[in-house]
C-alpha cells in the first residue's frame, strides 16, 4: 500500500497522487532567536563576494543585511552599535561536509556503538535520513559556532554505495533537531565510492568486494529508480491506473532525478571520479560535488565541464591507500583551472577550525605562484559552500538582502592567531567569547576546568 499523501485536483473534483519524494513529513520549525538591529563599524571585511572592505562597515536590520561598505552608515533608531577596530568580519562559516550530531561527542572506545552515522546493514540505504540520527545536545555544535560555523550540512557516513539523505542545519542551541533545519533547504543524497563501500561489504562475504561491484552496484540502483520514477509519473499522467507502491529508499533517488535532491558523493581518486562523472551522466544526474576529493588536481577539467565542485581539506593524506596522493596546492590548483572549491571538514575538531583550512589551502596556492588573496580564499568557506548546498541566494556573502549571518573575528580570520569574538545568525547574537551567558554550552562539558567562565575577554579556549 503507498504512503503517497493525495490532494484535491481543482478541475475534477477528484483525488490525486502526491509524489512520495515530494513530501516534506519532518518539517523546520526553526524560529530566528532574538534579536536587535546591529551596525558594526571600523572593521575590515571580507564581505564573502571577491571583496575586501577597508575601515568599513555593515548594517543588519530584522535578520537581514542592508547595507554594507567603506566609510559611515548611519545607524537606525534602537540600533547596536560595535566598534570592531582592528578586527575583522566575514559571512557565517558554512561547514559542507559534517557528522555533528550523528556521530556524537563523547567519543569512548565504545564509538562504533555509540555512532550512528551509517547504516551499514545494506549498500544501498537511500531511505535513511541523517535527520533521524543527530543528537542536538553535541557539544561539537557549540564547539563550531565558537569556530564562526553557523551552518552545516549533516551527512550519513561513507560505508555504503548510497548512504541516505543528509540535511542543512542552523548552528542554534535548540531541544529538536527540526528546530535547527534551514527552512526550504535542499536535501542531500550521500554516496561512496572506492575503499569505504567495498571494504564494509566485501569484508562481510558480501556485495561489492571491488571498485567494478561499487559501479555495478550504483547502475543498478540508478536503473531502479529511473522504473520507479516512471511508474509514479506515468500513474500521475494517466497513463497508468494503479497506484504505485511507495519505495522509502527509490523516493531519495527519484528527488534526485528530479533535481529536488543534491548529489554529495564521497570520493577520493582522480580515475574513480572520472568515472562517476560518466555514470551519473548515463543515469540523468548532476553530481554536485565529490568531497574529499584528494586527487581533484589531476582532472579540474572535468569539474569544469560537469559543474560540480570539489570540497576538500587543506592538507589530510595519507591515511589509506587512496589517499597517497594528496597535495598542499589541491584546492589552489582546482580553484584556478576555474572550477568551484569548498572546504569541509568531516571531523569536530576540523569542524571549528574551517578558516584555517581556507587559509592554509591559500598559502600553498601563494607558495606555488597563484597570489590567492584573502577575499578569494574566504569563498572556500563562505560563498562557493552556500552554492553547494543551494543557499547562495541566502547566505555565504553579505549582500544587502540576504541573512544576516556573520562573523566578527579577533584578527585575520585566515590566521592562526585569530578567534571570533562574536557569531550572529539571522541578526541574532548567537556566540560572544567576551560574554559567558552568549557561549552555549552542552550537558556534556559542565564542570569541566576548559569551560570556566574567562576573567576576561579571550579566554574560552576554543
Amino acid at each position: 500500500m503507498s504512503t503517497a499523501a493525495t490532494a484535491s485536483d481543482a478541475k475534477s473534483g477528484t483525488a490525486k497522487a502526491v509524489l512520495p519524494w515530494k513530501l516534506n513529513p519532518y518539517p523546520s520549525t526553526y524560529k530566528p532567536l532574538p534579536r536587535q538591529d546591529t551596525l558594526i563599524v571600523n572593521a575590515t571585511i571580507l564581505d564573502g563576494a571577491g571583496h575586501r572592505y577597508d575601515q568599513a562597515s555593515v548594517l543588519l536590520r530584522d535578520g537581514k543585511v542592508v547595507e554594507i561598505g567603506a566609510g559611515a552608515i548611519a545607524a537606525p533608531a534602537g540600533a547596536k552599535t560595535i566598534d570592531a577596530a582592528g578586527r575583522w568580519v566575514t559571512p557565517g562559516i558554512i561547514d559542507v561536509h559534517s557528522h555533528d550530531g550523528d556521530f556524537s561527542a563523547p567519543f569512548t572506545s565504545l564509538d562504533a556503538q555509540n555512532s550512528d552515522v551509517s547504516e551499514s546493514s545494506d549498500p544501498v540505504t537511500g531511505n535513511v535520513w541523517a535527520e533521524h540520527s543527530i543528537n542536538v545536545q553535541d557539544p561539537s555544535f557549540e564547539r563550531a559556532l565558537a569556530g564562526g560555523v553557523t551552518t552545516l550540512q549533516i551527512l550519513p557516513g561513507s560505508s555504503n554505495l548510497i548512504g541516505g539523505r543528509s540535511v542543512v542545519l542552523k548552528n542554534v542551541p535548540a531541544t529538536t533537531v527540526q528546530a535547527m533545519k534551514f527552512p526550504d533547504a535542499p536535501y542531500g543524497l550521500k554516496m561512496a565510492c572506492g575503499e569505504n563501500p567495498k571494504y564494509t561489504f566485501g569484508g562481510k562475504g558480501k556485495f561489492p568486494s571491488s571498485r567494478m561491484g561499487n559501479v555495478a552496484g550504483v547502475r543498478a540502483a540508478w536503473l531502479e529508480a529511473a522504473e520507479y520514477r516512471r511508474k509514479w509519473l506515468d500513474y500521475e499522467s494517466g497513463k497508468q491506473d494503479k497506484l504505485p507502491d511507495d519505495d522509502l529508499k527509490m523516493d531519495s533517488l527519484a528527488g534526485v532525478l528530479d533535481g529536488d535532491i543534491r548529489v554529495h558523493w564521497h570520493c577520493y581518486r582522480a580515475d574513480d571520479m572520472a568515472t562517476l562523472f560518466d555514470t551519473a551522466r548515463e543515469a540523468g544526474f548532476r553530481i554536485t560535488a565529490f568531497h574529499h576529493a584528494v586527487e581533484a588536481y589531476k582532472i579540474p577539467e572535468l569539474f569544469v565541464k560537469n559543474h560540480t565542485c570539489a570540497v576538500v581539506w587543506s592538507d589530510w593524506w595519507g591515511y589509506k591507500m587512496e589517499a597517497l596522493d594528496g597535495i598542499r596546492e589541491n584546492a589552489a590548483f582546482v580553484d584556478a583551472a576555474g572550477a568551484c572549491v569548498a572546504m569541509h571538514s568531516d571531523s569536530p575538531w576540523l569542524g571549528q577550525r574551517l578558516t584555517l583550512e581556507a587559509g592554509k589551502a591559500m598559502a600553498a596556492g601563494n607558495r606555488a605562484g597563484l597570489h590567492v588573496s584573502d577575499e578569494h580564499a574566504i569563498q572556500w568557506v563562505t560563498l562557493n559552500s552556500a552554492k553547494v548546498l543551494g543557499l547562495d541566494a541566502k547566505i555565504g556573502s553579505l549582500q544587502a538582502g540576504k541573512n544576516a549571518d556573520l562573523v566578527v573575528w579577533s584578527a585575520d580570520p585566515l590566521s592562526v592567531y585569530e578567534k571570533a569574538d562574536q557569531v550572529f545568525i539571522d541578526g541574532a547574537l548567537v556566540y560572544d567569547r567576551a560574554d559567558a551567558t552568549r557561549r552555549p554550552r552542552s550537558d556534556f562539558e559542565l564542570g569541566q576546568p576548559s569551560m570556566s567562565a574567562p576573567t576576561k575577554a579571550g579566554g574560552d579556549g576554543k
